[in-house]
């Protein structure tokens, strides 16, 4: 292949040397050792703690999702890492292309599964989308993403240092994948601002202490809020970041942007890392019970009928549809 100036064939080269300089890689750099291994670190450990929580609270939707993408993550920055020795080692160029990019689109499952269950314990009725069908928007929505940009990451990393034609399909691929994710995600705030303005009108109403008291009481709630902080810091570190790879990938691989470390540092790594301790540390299980309430009865009811068993389910939780048209309070039992 041709690097991002030239004319010089680098198909051969399989390490650094007089004629396989550093800079001809598409990173053009020796990626920092200390901050890749600090960031595979602290992904192990958030690993360990979602997988922990995850059991304990029975959060399985939400922390499958989170844990899956922490496990890309890791691998990731282990091949950055490995790369920092050799920054010609193909295998490990094409590990951390495909699970840094993809890791992102994993972790928003678990965002968009939170708005659901905010809805169902304040007021259904206040969304402009019945609860039920925000998973069935957003998630099938994320997928798409993640399809996309395997798909590109696929490409670039088969592409390898000898198809540039095909590293240029894989980056296009990945652009429209990352593009989509954002839309997805700016979508998804719009949603998330329109419900809260709207419940804070209704509590400032007074109605809410009217006829539905536990849903103040959730609304007021210090814990619950400590956990809309966290997905919301989140959801910001995670949009931040799309942004910052649309403008990375445009320029092709190599660009300028791209080899700047100490930009992907803060931008992809940090913009990343952060999100995932913040929904590590203020795991729904702790702080927003009624969400692992209905996580847990919904897999509880999975396994019933997998297993011909007969589950007790009450009309409210088996029909969420009717819970939609409940109050707040009857709808925490859901």
């Amino acid at each position: 292949m041709s690097n991002s100036t030239g004319h010089i064939s680098y198909k051969a080269c399989t390490e650094v040397g007089p004629f396989c300089p550093v800079e001809a890689t598409v990173l053009g750099y020796y990626p920092n050792l200390g901050v890749n291994a600090f960031l595979a670190a602290v992904f192990g450990l958030c690993m360990v703690g979602l997988v922990g929580t995850g059991i304990w609270k029975r959060t399985w939707g939400y922390s499958l999702a989170l844990t899956a993408g922490c496990i890309l993550e890791f691998a990731g920055y282990i091949a950055r890492a490995m790369l920092h020795e050799n920054p010609w080692n193909a295998d490990a160029f094409q590990t951390q292309i495909c699970a840094i990019i993809l890791a992102p689109t994993l972790i928003c499952i678990s965002i968009y599964l939170t708005l659901k269950h905010v809805t169902l314990s304040l007021n259904p009725a206040l969304s402009r989308i019945r609860p039920r069908l925000y998973p069935l928007i957003f998630v099938p929505a994320d997928v798409s993403c993640l399809v996309l940009q395997a798909i590109g990451g696929s490409l670039a990393a088969s592409a390898g240092y000898d198809k540039p034609e095909l590293l240029l399909a894989g980056d296009r691929v990945i652009i429209a994948g990352i593009a989509l994710q954002s839309a997805v995600l700016g979508f998804f705030g719009v949603v998330c601002v329109d419900y809260f303005l709207r419940v804070k009108r209704w509590v400032a109403s007074g109605e809410a202490a009217e006829t539905s008291p536990d849903a103040l009481a959730t609304w007021h709630d210090r814990r619950f809020r400590t956990f809309c902080y966290a997905v919301a810091g989140a959801y910001a570190g995670i949009l931040i970041r799309c942004i910052y790879r649309i403008a990375e990938m445009a320029g092709g691989w190599g660009n300028p942007i791209m080899q700047d470390e100490p930009s992907f540092v803060v931008l992809e790594g940090f913009c990343i890392v952060i999100p995932v301790v913040l929904l590590t540390a203020f795991p729904p299980g702790f702080l927003f019970p009624a969400m692992a309430q209905r996580e847990a009865q919904r897999f509880r009811r999975k396994g019933g009928r997998k297993g011909g068993e007969k589950v007790d389910i009450s009309p409210v939780s088996s029909d969420e549809g009717q819970t939609e048209q409940k109050t707040a309070p009857e709808a925490l039992n859901v």
